[in-house]
């Protein structure tokens, strides 16, 4: 196979699997095993796309559907940044896939669990891929129509209210979101990435006009926000988090907010970057004339609200899903924090990205464990109530070494990955002299220090609660498995790091992105 048709191997495994799973309905044991088999494949498909990449001359691969050259044709990326990302969702997406297996009642696998999850992983896996911005608004379209019917698969009044607030605030977003492309194309005149980065960087040539591009990717970024939950936009979170099923909320947290996450590094540093602000544009704390640095100040505001709100609202929680659900909004803000500082300071910029990749690839694994082992332990007990739960150690010692080992590595304890992804987060913002910056991260990391020291002394210690059912072994191990996740990346960090800083460098190769995907266009 060509290197460039290995592009589309992820997309294309995500998209057989639903329609096979989907056709084979009438037998649960088919399905189920076409869809473990799906997961594989994805996964292995992933690696193969990896290795390509790594090897690969200029480190990028490109596809264009139907050999329609960029900008005109659809164009699909696979650099060291999207296949960072890609590894992330195939391996969290395997361990939920398995759990799924023996946690979804067979009624609800049947009729629509497996297709559904499928076709979220197909919006994953575009979004991550896309060359174009129309095409990353249609391949969150894709993923985010999977998930709305995931949050409501339960379909009680608590789960129905949560998905309906998810469905709207998201079709909403998506309509400004829409606006927002259109405005782009009628202000830049292309939709393709590397054709907008190649224009944007001579914009007079061009005859564009830098003002309403500002504020076109500014509206952008609100939903982008949005999708990854980042305070002010973080309202949807709590409640459908709560209401999915415990792997969806393994998936929702673990890998769809990376894609929001994904979409800032994508488009901010690797296309926005090579525009200049508009002439005479004075704001408090603006220096340089990148679009970065209007964006620098806009992201650590963000950043800080959603580790001080997060932070906050998890140690009051009276629920281990609730302070969980809070707990991913404080998250993601530790991981646009370091976006924020390299913004605003040019020389920390490829250790901020690698930071923030560093940390999602933690908080991947780490959360998306932690809430299966929420769902393990809720059919377990009944419950989730603080105040009904205790001596989980006695009662089930496995399923709490491994959730212990996802709350040490989201607290940050060597030599988990959690240790090396809190300290890029404040090595960058040592190297870059933000005080202010190492003081809301401090803040942070104290917070989640006290949420999950509440969270296990209230329901892991104390008199041990009556167990209504014996969980399956397979629950226990893929808990276990994303558990290890954490130990084994840490302790052979070296690689993870070389993956996070190549990543990082594709994120700001502008000219040899823009030259790996449209090196026929004509300034």
């Amino acid at each position: 196979m060509e290197p460039a048709h290995l592009v589309i191997a992820p997309l294309l495994t995500a998209l057989v699997t639903a329609i096979l799973t989907l056709a084979t309905r009438s037998s649960l044991s088919i399905q189920r095993a076409l869809s473990l088999v799906g997961g594989v494949g994805y996964l292995v498909g992933v690696g193969v796309l990896y290795n390509a990449v790594q090897t690969d001359a200029d480190g990028v691969i490109v596809y264009q559907l139907s050999d329609w050259a960029a900008p005109f044709g659809i164009t699909l990326v696979a650099d060291a940044l999207s296949v960072f990302m890609l590894g992330l969702a195939a391996l969290v997406s395997l361990a939920a896939l398995a759990f799924s297996v023996r946690f979804i009642s067979d009624y609800g696998q049947r009729v629509s669990y497996h297709p559904l999850y499928h076709l979220m992983m197909v919006g994953v896996t575009g979004s991550f891929l896309t060359g174009d911005i129309f095409n990353l608004f249609v391949w969150f379209e894709v993923m985010l129509m999977s998930s709305y019917v995931l949050v409501a698969f339960y379909s009680g009044k608590q789960h129905t209210r949560a998905a309906l607030t998810y469905v709207v605030l998201n079709l909403l977003g998506s309509a400004v979101m829409l606006l927002a492309i259109g405005g782009l194309y009628a202000t830049t005149g292309t939709l393709n990435m590397a054709d907008m980065a190649r224009r944007l960087a001579d914009h007079t040539a061009y005859g564009i006009d830098p003002a309403p591009v500002l504020g076109l990717s500014a509206i952008l970024f609100t939903v982008f926000a949005l999708k990854a939950g980042i305070a002010p936009f973080q309202f949807w979170v709590p409640a459908a988090y709560r209401a999915a099923p415990a792997p969806v909320a393994a998936m929702l947290a673990g890998v769809v907010k990376k894609v929001g996450v994904y979409a800032i590094i994508r488009l901010y540093f690797t296309i926005f970057a090579a525009a200049t602000l508009p002439v005479g544009l004075s704001l408090p704390g603006l220096s340089g004339t990148s679009f970065l640095s209007f964006f620098g100040p806009v992201f650590f505001i963000m950043a800080a609200a959603s580790i001080l709100l997060g932070g906050y609202g998890a140690v009051g929680r009276r629920t281990l899903d609730g302070m969980l659900a809070y707990s991913s909004i404080g998250q993601v803000g530790f991981i646009l924090l370091p976006l924020a500082v390299a913004a605003t300071v040019p020389e920390v910029r490829t250790l901020g990205i690698a930071a923030a990749l560093i940390y999602s690839l933690n908080h991947g694994f780490a959360k998306a464990l932690l809430f299966l082992a929420s769902g393990v332990i809720e059919r377990m007990t009944g419950t989730l109530e603080f105040a009904n739960l205790g001596g989980l150690t006695e009662r089930a010692p496995v399923l709490s070494g491994g959730f212990f080992l996802g709350a040490l590595a989201l607290i940050g304890i060597p030599p988990l990955t959690g240790f090396f992804g809190k300290l890029l987060v404040f090595d960058t913002a040592a190297r870059a002299g933000a005080d202010l910056a190492l003081a809301v991260a401090l803040a942070g990391a104290i917070l989640t220090i006290a949420y999950f020291s509440r969270a296990w002394n209230r329901g892991f210690w104390g008199d041990p609660v009556e167990i209504l059912e014996q969980p399956s072994g397979t629950l226990t191990v893929a808990v276990v498995v994303l558990a290890l996740g954490v130990v084994v990346l840490g302790i052979g960090f070296d690689p993870v790091m070389d993956a996070a800083n190549a990543a990082a460098n594709a994120a700001l190769d502008r000219a040899g992105y823009v030259e790996a995907v449209a090196p026929e266009v004509v300034q």
